[in-house]
């Protein structure tokens, strides 16, 4: 895309994919600066909404916190199944459900801009425990 992908923005993503849990900010910030560095907390924040713009990284609104996306490279919309266990997110990608909310949505004239479906539930080892 001719995006430039910086040294902070590259960190960033790296970490956001370090695992399956969503991860916030300031944890971010934390591993950046755990070494002594001095990135502030706005260098962060540009960097994730760089990477969510770019289509790397989602943010979870009921977390506030981000995760990488498992689609990278195709639009669609980002369905969640977010554990209160044990805080892994997974992403899956429902197109039959994407398909409802844009007839209903279109039923009362609203325009979707960004689609973000969050479940919280169990997963299934957490489930079992």
């Amino acid at each position: 895309r001719g995006a430039r992908l910086t040294a902070v923005r590259r960190t960033v993503l790296s970490l956001v994919w370090q695992s399956h849990a969503p991860v916030g900010a300031y944890d971010l910030l934390a591993r950046l600066n755990a070494g002594g560095g001095k990135i502030a907390p706005i260098a962060v924040y540009r960097a994730l909404d760089f990477l969510i713009a770019q289509g790397l990284v989602h943010r979870l609104a009921s977390l506030n916190a981000y995760v990488g996306c498992a689609h990278v490279g195709h639009d669609h919309a980002a369905q969640f199944l977010i554990c209160q266990g044990c805080g892994c997110a997974a992403e899956v990608e429902s197109p039959a459900l994407r398909k409802a909310l844009a007839k209903a949505v279109a039923g009362r004239g609203f325009t979707i801009d960004r689609e973000i479906v969050e479940i919280s539930g169990l997963c299934p080892h957490c489930k079992s425990a």
